[in-house]
């Protein structure tokens, strides 16, 4: 192992760029706080420097998969629809099969210039996890409590709160709804076949109600549809801990770009026309796993260098007191003091491998495990 590799792979890289990521996070979310005066005097003044303070904290992440562990992403698509990405509104389309396929699917804004402004539709647990959740608050992001009888309300005025936005917006939606694994697959075939549909080998059954009201409050608002299917080379199976880790991923990412009149605006049309993509969604991956590759052009887009450079920014601003607390402290030679500052390491090292551990399959939501609560969206 090199030095470089061997340095990324010590915990004490790791507790730094958690400790960066995590004071300027707080640091900007408290920023955010106050743009909130700006809301009833100028409304799209306080979304656009929202998308910048957003911009400081998810790219910090981005960072880490393209600059930290030099994951590679190359781009299969149509080379017509290539040169309009990022110059139009879009609902992206996602499979949920991976640790970080939430990290690709930003990475894939950076490299198009909108993940300032990006938007998901996320359960409501995460509206209230500081950092990242703080921030999608002040992005406006559309949380859910995942019972559409309590969310559709406030999700249409969510949506539709979306169609003055100032900047160009990616609406990232994964529509199984929750992450893929053996367990909940065999329930939502067990779904497919009570109700008639065709089963998926790699895909739970989308849930289309949520699908079809984003297209239904976005119409006029949004150009196309990016159906994006992820897959990595050589059965990789990437993690959050294998990038911070340093560990160089290879993903190909397949998006198609459906112009959003071809999309129905009837709920139950849209409905089988999403149940439709998904076997489509099903065969490409087929494909993949039989040749490596996807019906489309290969590209790699270029990396841009604000991921680094905001990060280099907050490293510089909050390194140099850290240490000189460190020194000061060394200095004292107080056993209270220097104990202290231990206990605050492993309270720090327990909250560094919590957030990644949200991440994990293993340890993620049980949203989709219950047959008997397993409804059809």
């Amino acid at each position: 192992m090199d030095i470089i590799g061997f340095l990324k792979s010590q915990f004490i890289c790791h507790l730094l760029i958690c400790y960066i990521f995590i004071v300027s996070g707080l640091i900007i979310n408290f920023i955010q706080l106050f743009t909130l005066i700006l809301w009833p005097i100028n409304k799209q003044l306080f979304r656009k420097i929202n998308c910048r303070l957003a911009y400081c904290i998810s790219s910090q992440m981005v960072m880490l998969l393209e600059w930290w562990s030099g994951t590679d992403c190359t781009l299969y698509t149509d080379p017509e629809s290539y040169h309009k990405y990022g110059k139009e509104n879009a609902i992206v389309i996602l499979n949920h099969n991976f640790e970080i396929d939430f990290l690709c699917g930003w990475n894939f804004c950076e490299r198009f210039g909108v993940l300032g402004s990006s938007k998901v539709l996320a359960k409501k647990e995460l509206s209230y996890m500081p950092i990242i959740g703080w921030m999608w608050y002040f992005l406006e992001i559309v949380f859910c409590k995942r019972k559409w009888e309590e969310d559709r309300k406030t999700v249409v005025q969510k949506l539709l709160n979306l169609r003055d936005y100032p900047e160009n917006f990616w609406f990232l939606i994964h529509c199984e709804g929750t992450r893929f694994t053996e367990q909940k697959h065999q329930i939502s075939m067990k779904v497919a076949e009570a109700k008639g549909l065709p089963k998926l080998k790699y895909h739970l059954l989308p849930r289309t109600k949520g699908f079809a009201v984003t297209v239904q409050c976005l119409r006029n608002v949004v150009s196309a549809v990016y159906d994006s299917t992820l897959n990595f080379r050589n059965n990789e199976n990437p993690t959050l801990l294998g990038v911070l880790n340093g560990k160089k991923y290879h993903a190909d990412l397949y998006v198609r770009r459906i112009p959003l009149e071809d999309v129905p605006e009837d709920e139950q049309e849209c409905s089988t026309w999403l149940h439709k993509l998904y076997q489509e969604k099903d065969a490409f991956q087929e494909e993949y796993y039989r040749t490596g590759t996807y019906p489309a052009v290969p590209t790699i887009p270029p990396r841009r260098p604000w991921t680094l450079l905001n990060w280099l920014f907050w490293a510089l601003l909050l390194l140099y007191p850290l240490f000189q607390l460190l020194i000061n402290m060394i200095n004292s030679g107080s056993s209270l003091t220097l104990a202290s500052f231990a206990f605050v390491i492993i309270i720090a090292s327990v909250g560094v491998r919590w957030m990644i551990g949200v991440t994990e399959i293993n340890k993620g939501s049980t949203y989709g495990n219950n047959d008997s609560k397993q409804k059809q969206k």
